[in-house]
């Protein structure tokens, strides 16, 4: 979840990429940025820790990140000097969703116990379609055994729940009124 701070980062990040005509790049970069964050405990305990100075995880980021582009090193600079440095994952998911949105690409985010064939992908993308109208849909496959079977579909504020673990739940309840 983004905090507002974020959301507000990654804001003037995409209108200063869009206006610079580098919002792809950026987006480019953030989902980069996303991908080590999410990769790396010891580098999110590095920019969360207080002992460790602002100059240092500022270098640490610039070496990491150094082939991204300059909107993205002057954003490792502006979280720094604000003291939100610990924040720059989220800024990063942010655009990437704040992106997408102004493409009118919406992310479908299916949850299932078993990964996903390229055939099944194939007909969640479908159904997403037909649900949003939306041509454009990017999936999000996240692993979760405690649903049993089936899948739970998320786009924006819309859920539907197929798992068997619902299903059960579902019987079970109806189970309990009957007696």
């Amino acid at each position: 979840m983004s905090s507002k701070a974020a959301i507000r980062y990654a804001k003037a990040v995409l209108q200063q990429a869009t206006e610079a005509n580098t919002a792809k790049e950026v987006f480019d970069d953030m989902q980069s940025v996303s991908a080590t964050l999410a990769g790396s405990k010891e580098l999110r305990s590095v920019l969360n820790s207080p002992v460790i100075k602002a100059e240092d995880k500022k270098e640490a980021l610039l070496k990491i990140f150094v082939n991204e582009s300059p909107i993205t090193k002057g954003l490792i600079h502006v979280l720094v000097e604000n003291k939100r440095v610990a924040q720059f994952g989220n800024v990063a998911s942010s655009y990437i969703d704040l992106y997408n949105e102004s493409k009118g690409v919406k992310v479908a985010q299916v949850t299932t116990a078993v990964v996903l064939t390229p055939a099944l992908e194939e007909k969640v993308l479908e159904k997403v379609k037909e649900l949003t109208g939306s041509t454009s849909v990017t999936l999000e496959n996240d692993i979760d055994t405690s649903i049993i079977g089936g899948f739970i579909l998320r786009v924006g504020d819309l859920q539907y729940n197929a798992s068997i673990a619902n299903q059960l739940g579902n019987i079970k309840r109806e189970f309990s009124k009957s007696l």
